[in-house]
């Protein structure tokens, strides 16, 4: 036979050999199938691709912002995201500050409930309750206890407030529609309460807050003062007398050092004067000066009973600007406070 021959001969029988039977390798591969790829969500079918993350979940990803356990649906409600679970640039920033406002107040709670077993929160300026509703959402509803009442002048905000809480099931939400001084004689609202709030409530209602906090012996205060004006009214009306009694009076001689220099006292006066009541305050920034320019966060706790030398200095600071008008509005004790 001619090599050829040979050579075709040959090629046919491998060939056939081929056909008949798999090799070893193609064998192993058919009884073996390949495990699903590092990462795959469970074993999916063959050309099949793998069930879609949660949507929840693919948004909570997307969004670092949201706390664990925090409600998208709530967050929804109240606007801060929208239906398709977008943070725009202010609500971003507003997000970020109720949050870093929760981390000062939610151990508060948590002591005032380690201590009497339940806990109550009063919020002045509520508003729209963003702090209320946040609140209750990550501290009061996992826990199933404690109270939050949100006090606000604008009757309308109290109305959707309330039928919010009934959508959502928050049984423990209250809100009055009152101004902070009418708070304070209200049958709506307890006669003693552990924290009491004010985030950003302008010019004096943060002094009412005060006063309501220490009428109602508040165990806790957590405060964001804004739009300060009423000290500065006081200097610019004496600014003359005072340029001429004192060297000091240079520092609000300008209308705007007025402004600025009123705002800066105005929180030293109310520092003191929860100090002469027994608290024991701690001043810090609430976020970056870049989020909100209303930044500087007052946290005050009852410790015992009030310091003279807060008192002698409050008296004096009062005396010194020309500020005598305002013995009503920070109420220096004629004894120490229990």
């Amino acid at each position: 036979m001619s090599r050829s021959k040979l050579s075709s001969a040959a090629v046919a029988s491998s060939s056939a050999r081929s056909a008949a039977a798999p090799t070893t390798s193609a064998a192993l591969r058919q009884a073996s199938p390949r495990p699903p790829r590092r990462g795959a969500a469970g074993a999916a079918a063959p050309g099949k691709a793998a069930p879609p993350l949660d949507a929840e979940a693919a948004l909570r990803a997307q969004l670092p912002e949201l706390r664990p356990g925090q409600s998208v649906a709530l967050l929804q409600e109240l606007h801060i995201l929208t239906r398709e679970g977008k943070l725009n640039q202010d609500t971003r920033r507003k997000l970020k500050q109720v949050n870093h406002l929760l981390q000062f107040i939610e151990p508060l709670l948590q002591a005032a409930l380690d201590a009497c077993g339940d806990v109550t929160l009063v919020d002045h300026g509520a508003g729209k309750s963003y702090l209320g509703f946040m609140l209750y959402d990550l501290f009061c509803q996992p826990r199933q206890v404690g109270w939050v009442y949100g006090v606000e002048t604008r009757a309308e905000l109290v109305e959707r407030s309330r039928a919010l809480a009934q959508r959502l099931g928050f049984e423990r939400m209250r809100f009055v529609a009152a101004t902070v001084q009418d708070a304070m004689t209200s049958p709506e609202l307890p006669a003693q309460v552990d924290v009491v709030t004010a985030l950003h409530a302008c010019d004096t209602a943060t002094d009412d807050a005060i006063a309501f906090g220490l009428a109602r012996q508040a165990r806790c205060m957590v405060l964001v003062p804004c739009c300060q004006a009423e000290v500065a009214g006081v200097l610019r009306q004496h600014k003359a007398l005072s340029l001429s009694r004192t060297p000091l009076s240079e520092l609000w001689r300008h209308p705007l050092h007025t402004r600025e220099f009123g705002s800066q006292i105005t929180n030293v006066l109310r520092c003191l004067q929860l100090e002469a009541h027994g608290y024991q305050v701690t001043v810090t920034e609430l976020v970056g000066w870049e989020h909100s320019m209303k930044n500087e966060l007052i946290l005050a706790r009852k410790v015992g009973k009030g310091k003279a030398s807060a008192r002698e200095r409050l008296q004096q600071i009062l005396d010194e600007l020309g500020l005598d008008a305002l013995q009503h509005r920070f109420g220096v004790p004629g004894t120490a406070a229990a």
